[in-house]
């Protein structure tokens, strides 16, 4: 396969799961009230994100693309990155200490 039939292929399953996210959202009801599609079909959706998700990995393995993509909050730190907090000292500071601030 070359490159843009790949690049096609991804668009299209990006595609289809969307169009099912959006059906998942459009049929969402609340607990107690029955659910407009029947239990098979919902199973059937789900088997279908499943097939997406493995169909994408398996592009994103030929293709030589890491699938560690993940929804980041805008403040997050980058994944490997860690934040030290420095926490108080168990007994009082010493008069001049220089590595505690008053």
């Amino acid at each position: 396969m070359t490159t843009e039939a790949l690049t096609a292929e991804e668009r299209i399953l990006r595609a289809v799961k969307k169009v099912l996210a959006d059906v998942a959202k459009d049929t969402f009801t609340r607990p107690g009230h029955s659910h407009p599609l029947s239990d098979q079909t919902v199973a059937e959706i789900r088997e279908c994100f499943g097939l997406i998700a493995a169909r994408e990995r398996e592009l994103a393995q030929a293709a030589g693309r890491p699938m560690n993509q993940r929804p980041r909050f805008t403040d997050e730190t980058p994944a490997g990155d860690h934040v030290v907090i420095p926490l108080g000292r168990a007994s009082k500071p010493k008069p001049g200490d220089p590595d505690r601030e008053n």
